[in-house]
């Protein structure tokens, strides 16, 4: 969530001056660990690669603590640097849990998909189909954004959380919000563009997207994704939480407003101000199984997958293109992989996946704060796990 990490740091700053406690990383803190553990048969010098860009991520991207999880058809493999704990110096688990901001996601989209291939839900009818009268004013209309156009940013919906009071969020961590009541907010401003002549991330669209799911279901969001996603593929580390602390091992969550500022640990915060666009907790493992399970088509019918990975351009130079929920990026050697990014306060992640099996999630317990280059060095890490071993298929 790119414009969400924007509005915080400037409210992380706020934060500081308001008298918010804060922890100092140590000078040599950062790089106090660098672990590997392996069940896999993965290269040596794949290994030592990423573990240069996560030994970077914890000291020149002044980051705290990072992980990687690699897994292919062989087994898994799991490196660690830096620290999860400012204070105690403890190092970074291989078993931790973090919050995945925006891969979330992937889950609301699949959940959606699975009742379009139950035809409970069309892609291509108007939200006002099963949100009658929601979306409403400034130019913004249901009856003229598709639920397709929601899930791929097309929908021209603004952001809420560009218009979210950012102090808000980190002076009181534990405020609870209603999704109607953020959508809303978001419609008081007026649209970016046309639907479905342009495209813009907009958070907005998934918070819509889990209303849909709560109202075709008559259930939860939470239990739709426990029970459609979560039970089945046994992700034991995968939450939909309700409640600020995260459950099992997992690294202190932390922030920086400034460049020189000390560290705000902001591990503790409801998980409402990003719900069905943001709101999860999951693990590498668990990650990596879910991209596995997702790309075989354990998940999704074969049609409802097409859909999924149906892409467009975001207008970046990167080569990046968005789905349903997916994304997908060029590797070096040719082809794409598959995921998304995520970041939420404490933390920010990434995870990919290419279609012969081989996975890939990375994080580090910072977030937001810090500059492009540890985002730029998160997807290096991701797109070096996810080459290594693959022969080129360029001519």
């Amino acid at each position: 969530m790119a414009k969400h990490k924007r509005a915080l740091a400037g409210a992380l700053t706020l934060a500081v001056a308001l008298g918010v406690a804060g922890a100092a990383l140590p000078g040599s803190a950062a790089a106090t660990t660098a672990a590997a553990e392996s069940a896999g048969h993965g290269s040596a010098t794949g290994h030592a690669r990423l573990q240069e860009i996560l030994q970077r991520l914890t000291t020149v991207d002044g980051a705290p603590g990072a992980l990687a999880e690699v897994r292919d058809r062989r087994g898994s493999t799991v490196l660690t640097s830096g620290v999860a704990n400012v204070e105690s110096h403890a190092p970074v688990r291989r078993d931790s849990r973090f919050r995945i901001g925006s891969m979330t996601k992937m889950f609301t989209a699949t959940a959606v998909l699975q009742l379009v291939g139950e035809h409970r839900v069309r892609l291509d009818a108007p939200v006002e189909r099963y949100l009658p009268g929601v979306v409403r004013g400034h130019g913004n209309d249901g009856r003229k954004i598709t639920v397709r156009q929601l899930l791929q940013h097309t929908s021209g919906l603004p952001d809420f959380l560009d218009h979210l009071k950012p102090q808000e969020i980190v002076s009181n961590p534990l405020v609870r919000y209603d999704p109607r009541d953020l959508v809303e907010l978001a419609l008081k401003h007026p649209r970016v563009f046309e639907p479905g002549t342009d495209w813009d991330y907009s958070n907005t669209g998934y918070l819509l997207a889990g209303l849909i799911i709560e109202k075709v279901t008559g259930r939860t969001y939470a239990e739709e994704v426990r029970e459609r996603i979560i039970e089945p593929l046994h992700l034991r580390e995968t939450y939909v939480p309700r409640a600020s602390a995260i459950p099992g091992p997992h690294p202190r969550g932390y922030a920086q407003p400034g460049k020189d500022a000390p560290l705000l640990d902001i591990t503790r915060v409801d998980p409402s101000v990003g719900g069905a666009a943001g709101g999860m907790i999951s693990s590498g493992t668990d990650l990596n199984r879910f991209l596995g399970a997702l790309l075989r088509g354990d998940l999704l019918r074969p049609a409802e997958l097409r859909e999924m990975m149906k892409t467009r351009c975001t207008g970046g130079k990167d080569g990046r293109a968005y789905g349903l929920g997916l994304e997908s990026r060029p590797l070096p050697g040719g082809g794409l992989y598959w995921g998304h990014a995520g970041d939420f306060l404490g933390y920010e992640t990434m995870a990919g996946a290419t279609v012969d099996g081989r996975r890939a999630t990375v994080m580090v317990n910072l977030g937001p704060g810090g500059s492009d280059a540890r985002s730029d060095d998160i997807e290096a890490a991701v797109r070096t796990a996810l080459s290594e071993g693959r022969p080129s298929i360029r001519p």
